[in-house]
C-alpha cells in the first residue's frame, strides 16, 4: 500500500486521471505520478539510485526513466545534480514532467523526449554528447524474439527492447556512453543472463567495471545485476559482493533501509 500523500496543488492533480495514481515510495521521500497499469515503480529503480554514487553531482541522465523514479531518488539525495530524465514515450514523459514539479525539482530537472537509439533525436532534444558525469539506464529487459509481449502498451514499451534484442541493447548502451562526459560514471541494471553482450558493448569504452549480482532470497539464483563503470578508465573488472534482498520471505535489514531512503548501497 502507498503511503499518504499532502493534497496536490491544483495544476498538478489536473493532470490526473482515471489512469493516473499519486503513490508515495521511498518512506515517503517521493511522490510519483504513474499509470495505474502498465510498469510502475519498483525494486529496480531504487537500486539504481542506490548503486549510484553517494557524493554524485553535475549532470545525471537517466536513460530510459518512465516516470523518472530513478533519477528523481537521485536528485532528491543529492541537491548539487542536474536532472535529465530521457524516454520516448509521451505519456510517461508528461508524468516525469509531473514528477519534477511535484517533488520540487522543476528548478534542477528536464524531460528529454527523444529515441534513445538516434543520435538526431537526442541532439533535437537538447541531450548533447560527452557532457554527463553520470549516466544511469533500467532498459527494457526483454528480446521480443524470445519474449511474450504484454498486452499492455505502457508495459510492453518498458520491458521489451526494440526489435533486434542484444543488438538494440548493445545500441542503447552506445548511445548512453555516448552521453558520458570524461570519467564519467555509467550505472545499470540487467538481467544477469544478458551480461555477456553488456560487456561486449561496453568493450573498451568504459573501465573499472564491476559487477554486483543481486538475489532476490538468501537460498535463489541473482536475478538481477547491477553494472557500474567510468569513462577512460583502465582498472580492471571487479566482482562485488552479493546483495541479498529478502531471507524467509522478509526484507533484509539492508534492503529494507535501501527501499525506505535511509542506506546506500556500498561498492
Amino acid at each position: 500500500m502507498a503511503d499518504p500523500l499532502p493534497s496536490l496543488a491544483p495544476e498538478l492533480a489536473s493532470s490526473l486521471d482515471a489512469d493516473v495514481t499519486c503513490d508515495a515510495i521511498l518512506g515517503g521521500r517521493l511522490s510519483l505520478h504513474q499509470p495505474r497499469k502498465g510498469h510502475r515503480a519498483g525494486t529496480d529503480a531504487v537500486l539504481l539510485a542506490a548503486a549510484a554514487p553517494a557524493d554524485a553531482a553535475g549532470l545525471v541522465l537517466d536513460a530510459g526513466a518512465g516516470v523518472g523514479t530513478a533519477g528523481l531518488i537521485l536528485a532528491l539525495r543529492c541537491p548539487v545534480v542536474s536532472l535529465g530524465l530521457i524516454d520516448n514515450d509521451p505519456i510517461v514523459s508528461r508524468l516525469a514532467k509531473d514528477n519534477l514539479a511535484l517533488n520540487g525539482l522543476a528548478g534542477r530537472g528536464i524531460v528529454h523526449e527523444a529515441d534513445i537509439f538516434s543520435g538526431a533525436s537526442r541532439r533535437a532534444a537538447g541531450l548533447a554528447p560527452g557532457t554527463a558525469s553520470l549516466v544511469l539506464t533500467n532498459p527494457p529487459f526483454e528480446d521480443p524474439d524470445r519474449a511474450r509481449a504484454s498486452p499492455h502498451a505502457g508495459k510492453r514499451s518498458a520491458h521489451l527492447m526494440p526489435e533486434g534484442g542484444a543488438d538494440m541493447l548493445s545500441g542503447w548502451i552506445r548511445a548512453c556512453l555516448a552521453l558520458l562526459g570524461p570519467g564519467g560514471t555509467f550505472l545499470m541494471i540487467h538481467r544477469p543472463e544478458a551480461l555477456p553482450a553488456i560487456l561486449t558493448a561496453c568493450g573498451h569504452r568504459i573501465g573499472a567495471v564491476t559487477v554486483m549480482p543481486i538475489h532476490p532470497q538468501r537460498d535463489r539464483p541473482a536475478n538481477r545485476i547491477l553494472l557500474r563503470g567510468k569513462k577512460g578508465s583502465k582498472a580492471p573488472f571487479a566482482l562485488a559482493p552479493a546483495l541479498i534482498l529478502q531471507d524467509q520471505g522478509r526484507f533484509t535489514p539492508l534492503a529494507e533501509a535501501i527501499h525506505r531512503g535511509e542506506a546506500l548501497i556500498d561498492w
